[in-house]
């Protein structure tokens, strides 16, 4: 059918994921760090690209967009807050994103953090939320600009979608997010089962994004960092000491997390 949207996932680099959603005939393309396999991509699947989505301005992020520009005149959309010469619409929070050519509307998120410019797209109908490196299946991004608390509140906003929102993150770090979930949270039985999970589909050489917002929240450390259980974790390791906020839980947690 040519107007129901589907996502193809494209391997790029070591562990990226490029997302292309189309319509069975137009497609755009989010966060497309290398042009080879994404107009690869299109070709096998008779697409056309329409537009181009950026959630910011790191290489694994745009490298391929100048390129894709050669094959195809469309219209770069990204964040206002984060520098990208090719960027043709910048966006902002809750701004509101017709995709060229595809039956999609997307709100804009800004969750800043990684970078201080990051943004997110939410599709509200179909419940699907492209979030670059802001939250990982398991883990959240590291803070190359913004601070603890900018990436708590941005966390909070997409824990804050509906439960069944999928989470089109931008990278295969899965199973090592996971690893530190556990060592966060070793009585989580949720986590326990997720580990076995996505496990399996590792070994199947299957992606495991993407999740969802609520599995997200019942094994995501980041996501539970005002957990009784992860706080005591914290003060045991001495990670923290007693009488810190959820911003100071939060930043110890992403410190541990840079060094585990």
């Amino acid at each position: 059918m040519k107007n129901s949207l589907s996502i193809l996932t494209v391997p790029a680099f070591d562990d990226n994921y490029l997302w292309i959603i189309h319509n069975g005939q137009h497609a755009a393309v989010v966060d497309p760090g290398d042009a080879k396999p994404i107009l690869q991509a299109l070709q096998e699947h008779g697409l056309t690209l329409s537009a181009i989505l950026l959630t910011h301005h790191h290489a694994d992020h745009i490298g391929g967009v100048a390129s894709l520009l050669e094959h195809y005149q469309v219209p770069v959309f990204g964040p206002s807050k984060d520098k990208i010469a090719l960027v043709t619409q910048k966006l902002q929070q809750d701004e509101i994103l017709t995709v060229p050519q595809l039956d999609l509307e997307l709100r804009v998120l800004d969750v800043p953090g990684h970078t201080l410019g990051h943004i997110a797209y939410y599709a509200p109908l179909q419940h699907w939320l492209f979030c670059g490196d802001t939250l990982f299946a398991g883990g959240c991004g590291r803070l190359f600009e913004g601070s603890p608390a900018q990436m708590l509140t941005s966390l909070d906003q997409l824990a804050g979608l509906p439960d069944d929102t999928a989470v089109y993150c931008a990278h295969e770090y899965t199973m090592s997010n996971l690893r530190f979930a556990k060592e966060v949270e070793p009585g989580n039985q949720a986590l326990l089962a997720r580990i076995q999970k996505e496990k399996t589909k590792r070994d199947l050489g299957i992606p495991t994004v993407p999740s969802n917002i609520a599995l997200e929240k019942q094994t995501n450390p980041f996501l539970r960092c005002r957990e009784s259980s992860i706080i005591a974790r914290l003060l045991e390791s001495g990670k923290i000491s007693a009488g810190g906020d959820d911003i100071s839980h939060f930043a110890a947690l992403r410190e541990w997390k840079n060094h585990f």
